[in-house]
């Protein structure tokens, strides 16, 4: 098999190999070969570079279960191994440097990783294990290899080349570095926190936290004068989009990591600790025992979990508590004469009268948000003149 020497430098013999390289590779320093490879030579390759990792072995207990992608390949490899190279897309891989050898057939590649392929060489490993490492027919395998230390670009060709297999949005963000700043944020409310940054971290098991959903009740905390920098057309007292729409409030943080350190930038990572802690003691808020609000999980009379769709308006009526500290930081300031049962008892009133006792519908109402953002901006209406 290929091995990985002390140098990070990987041996990796090929069965073919050509230089496929265009005009603006060549100005750009960098290298393009196509060939075959026999599949014992991608066996130990690493996939730390791409978007997402072999997803039947995702991280956490809770495995995934093979997908058709996954039983296709295991079929081809069963029945007819010595069609793989045809039936199969092959993989991609990128390298920071490489030296063919036309004579012993080898490439030493320096720092390689698959950046598209890793489902494929998760199934030869299966297939192989299942044949004790000596199975009758060695299919060969076809591969792209990419030359280039731009690590940049690196990013870039591993989310494009990744899009045919339908990549989360949440891969794309975590391979761009664009959650890195979020992590360290929230890490003030829980120390050691790791936000899930692919779509094979798995929460499951609590070693990842919801980074999707860390962002949604960001959003929703988020006042009104910083909504009208992200999208003029956001209204402070209906954000059902920070509940029914995680993908657009994933897009909406991507788009704002983009444009850069600013006010919105600020906020939205000064509020992170705050909104997760918030977000967290109203998930199971004792103020809600003796409600009667029927889709309350209980234990004994204890609130264990409230449902998101009667949290989320009340997260949202908290954006008119938001400001700026003396510091400059984004913070709650919530008026002492302001009581959390005020916002319970609005919230029965809204779930039963509005939401007709459904936590999605109400999570989902215009008039739910607006209801409880009408008592909260009182409040801080109040309290500003004093």
């Amino acid at each position: 098999m290929a091995s990985i020497e002390k140098s990070r430098d990987y041996l990796f013999p090929y069965l073919s190999c050509r230089n496929i390289s265009a005009p603006e590779d060549d100005r750009q320093s960098r290298k393009v070969y196509a060939g075959h490879a026999p599949s014992t030579s991608v066996l130990d390759l690493e996939d730390n570079e791409n978007v997402r990792e072999y997803l039947v072995d995702a991280k956490g207990k809770q495995k995934r279960t093979p997908t058709l992608v996954h039983q296709a390949i295991r079929k081809t490899l069963r029945d007819t191994p010595d069609q793989f190279s045809i039936l199969n897309g092959g993989m991609v891989i990128v390298a920071r440097g490489a030296v063919v050898d036309d004579k012993e057939k080898v490439i030493r590649l320096k720092h390689p990783s698959i950046i598209n392929g890793s489902q494929t060489q998760g199934e030869l490993r299966r297939y192989f294990e299942q044949a004790n490492g000596t199975p009758d027919d060695v299919p060969s395998v076809k591969y792209e290899l990419i030359v280039t230390d731009d690590d940049d670009l690196i990013a870039e060709i591993s989310i494009a080349r990744n899009f045919q297999n339908d990549v989360r949005a949440i891969s794309i963000a975590g391979r761009r570095g664009q959650l890195d700043d979020l992590e360290r944020a929230v890490r003030l409310a829980v120390p050691n926190a790791k936000l899930r940054k692919s779509e094979t971290d798995l929460i499951s098991d609590g070693e990842f936290l919801d980074t999707e959903k860390l962002i949604q009740v960001i959003f929703a905390l988020l006042p009104a004068q910083i909504l009208g920098q992200i999208d003029p057309q956001i209204e402070a007292s209906n954000k059902v989009f920070t509940y029914s729409q995680k993908t657009r409030c994933l897009k909406l943080f991507q788009k704002i990591v983009e444009d850069g350190p600013g006010e919105v930038y600020d906020c939205c990572l000064d509020l992170a600790p705050i909104a997760w802690k918030l977000y967290e003691k109203w998930k199971s808020h004792q103020g809600f025992r003796g409600t009667r609000i029927r889709s309350i999980e209980r234990d004994n009379g204890e609130i264990v979990e409230v449902p998101d769709g009667v949290i989320f308006p009340i997260l949202a009526a908290h954006s008119a508590f938001v400001g700026r500290a003396k510091r400059g930081t984004w913070v709650i300031n919530k008026p002492t004469e302001f009581s959390d049962n005020e916002l319970i008892e609005s919230a029965k009133q809204a779930y039963m009268d509005i939401a007709a006792h459904n936590p999605q519908t109400m999570g989902k109402s215009k008039a739910c948000y607006s209801t409880l953002f009408r008592i909260t901006n009182i409040y801080a209406r109040l309290s500003a003149r004093v």
